[in-house]
């Protein structure tokens, strides 16, 4: 049986995006909670995203070494399904929040991927993107493939310069458990063009049916 892999569309600020990611057959939407991003979303126009969220379709929270106040806030009012980490926060502080979660490893900054991640023995998983430490994702850059090793042996979510044109073959090389895109499917920052979704989440169907 094939495997599919989950798809998470992340840098979503318009309700009408998350309703194209949702029909189109996402798994998951990404919101930026992280105030310098160009993608950033505030609490309110954050609710009225997810309340138009058909279900079955999850939420993630995403931060980057964002202050403890700002944290409770977006996990009180908008419930995140998940939250995600980009930033130097330790595996004891991601876990305080008694949610699931995501830790980014910026690929750029990081020798050793098994070593960073054996740091965060909370994490659901680990997303893999090509940005260096201390910056966000999202830049459409993409990072050496062969530098996530065989021994790498934990929940893997493919990020980092991904997009219609690439995926499929990200997908039957690496066979991650999820990919995540924001730039791929944007036709501006943080607005997203519904044609380009659709052709990512074809595309990664596609990449699961390759035979290797």
């Amino acid at each position: 049986m094939t495997r599919r892999t989950r798809i998470k569309i992340c840098g979503i600020t318009r309700p009408e995006d998350a309703d194209v990611a949702a029909r189109a057959g996402a798994d998951a939407i990404g919101l930026m909670f992280y105030p310098p991003s160009s993608r950033f979303v505030d609490i309110d126009p954050a609710l009225e995203i997810r309340r138009g969220l058909p279900p079955f379709v999850t939420v993630t929270a995403v931060f980057l070494d964002d202050d403890e106040d700002w944290i409770a806030q977006v996990v009180h009012r908008v419930r995140p399904d998940c939250l995600q980490f980009h930033g130097s926060e330790t595996d004891e502080f991601c876990a305080a929040w008694t949610l699931p979660y995501i830790k980014s490893i910026p690929m750029a900054s990081v020798d050793d991927i098994g070593d960073y991640a054996s740091a965060y023995p909370s994490a659901q998983g680990f997303l893999l993107d090509s940005n260096a430490a201390g910056r966000m994702g999202g830049s459409g850059d993409t990072f050496d493939w062969s530098d996530i090793p065989d021994s790498f042996d934990f929940p893997l979510v493919l990020a980092g310069g991904i997009n219609p044109s690439n995926v499929a073959a990200a997908v039957s090389r690496i066979r991650p458990w999820g990919v995540d895109v924001s730039s791929g499917v944007e036709v501006s920052r943080g607005i997203k063009s519904a044609e380009l979704i659709e052709a990512f989440i074809r595309e990664v169907k596609r990449g699961d049916e390759i035979d290797n």
